[in-house]
């Protein structure tokens, strides 16, 4: 099968350009590994788990799996990792990821690159002199390695397929670059059919008509701003400790999140109170995420063995029986049974319980106990 660990935030017309270039290019079905109720942007996604795996089913996913939310949630880094760990339990042949350049050659090198000691003693200094993080990355890697290496981390998709190519060291998957086609990562503009993630994101919650970029568009979407006194209520509850246990903090940055959450009045006067180059607007983002969603250090560091189905295709199905990993299409059963996975699944389970709150109609709890596993029956 081939593999591909993706966010579908929105599910739209790019997406579906690449699973289906996964399949043609590798004849296998596909597996995607998805994010579930939070981003990597620190935010709720646009609309529910389900409505988006139903969507990327009837348009090239065979098998769609939960990215645990203690990764979903993470770093660059640990996001590829998680993602890339549950490709292994399955036995994934390829990894497929969408990205601003296709030059795997390029992109190796600048895998290898972030392996030099002397690029991470390069990027450690640069880091301590101020330098926002990956501008530090990438001016340690041209100052080392050379123009080819660095010139491939201006792109934040091109640095997330630099860290799955570094998750998949030693393994068998192959790594498969599809080049993104028209709208760039994060892009304003549009090209035809084609409109960024971010770009439909924000014509949805101004009501506008997205029909021409997605396959389907999403019926009922979030408003991250709903969720702001939930998450600052968890900010003021919170002790200098409970900071420091969170991922992404340290250096004192506890401290500085704990006087301002006391001193200001919302998220964005906490975030401009906080950040400098080193303390980024998405890893403070994602800070207060892991807060809400209880998502320690320590959590973060384990490894989930499981793999939460939320629907497949008749294909989809059989690749189910060769996983290596605890298969979970009950939530209740692995959640009564106890252990590491279901501490692990708790964080899903509270994730989409609070981005029910970011509706306009709020949801009610318990939709991973009470919706049904999708079975989509598309045509060969």
């Amino acid at each position: 099968m081939v593999a591909v660990i993706c966010e579908f935030n929105p599910f739209h017309n790019g997406h579906r350009y690449i699973l289906n270039k996964a399949r043609e290019l590798t004849g296998e079905p596909v597996l995607a590994i998805m994010s579930g109720s939070f981003t990597q942007r620190g935010e709720a996604a646009v609309c529910s788990k389900f409505e988006r795996a139903k969507t990327a089913l009837q348009n090239g996913a065979d098998l769609v799996v939960e990215l645990p939310a203690v990764y979903a949630v993470a770093c660059a880094q640990r996001f590829a990792a998680g993602g890339v760990n549950i490709a292994k339990a399955f036995g994934a042949r390829y990894l497929a990821f969408g990205c601003e350049s296709d030059d795997l050659t390029a992109l190796t090198q600048a895998a290898d690159a972030l392996k030099n000691p002397a690029v991470n003693a390069e990027i450690a200094l640069l880091m301590k002199s101020g330098a926002y993080y990956p501008q530090a990355v990438e001016q340690a890697v041209r100052g080392v390695c050379g123009e080819s290496a660095a010139d491939v981390l201006k792109s934040p998709n091109n640095i997330l397929a630099v860290e799955y190519l570094r998750a998949l060291g030693g393994s068998q998957i192959k790594p498969l670059a599809v080049k993104r086609v028209a709208a760039a990562h994060d892009s304003e503009e549009t090209g035809g059919e084609y409109a960024s993630a971010s770009k439909i994101r924000a014509m949805l919650r101004r009501g506008e008509d997205v029909s021409a970029f997605v396959p389907a568009v999403p019926k009922e979407i979030t408003y991250p701003q709903l969720l702001e006194r939930a998450v600052l209520f968890r900010l003021r509850s919170m002790t200098a400790d409970d900071f420091a246990a969170l991922p992404e903090v340290g250096e004192g940055l506890e401290n500085r999140l704990l006087a301002a959450v006391r001193q200001q009045n919302s998220l964005e006067e906490i975030i401009s109170a906080v950040k400098t180059k080193r303390y980024t607007h998405a890893r403070l983002r994602r800070i207060f995420c892991c807060a809400a969603l209880d998502i320690t250090e320590e959590l973060q560091r384990k490894t989930a063995s499981y793999a939460r189905v939320l629907g497949f295709t008749d294909e989809g199905a059989g690749l189910l029986k060769n996983c290596a990993c605890e298969v979970v299409t009950s939530v209740s059963k692995l959640m009564k049974s106890g252990g590491e996975n279901a501490v692990l699944l708790r964080c899903d389970v509270l994730a989409t319980d609070l981005s029910a709150l970011a509706y306009k109609r709020v949801k009610s709890c318990s939709a991973d106990y009470l919706t049904k596993i999708l079975r989509e029956n598309r045509a060969k």
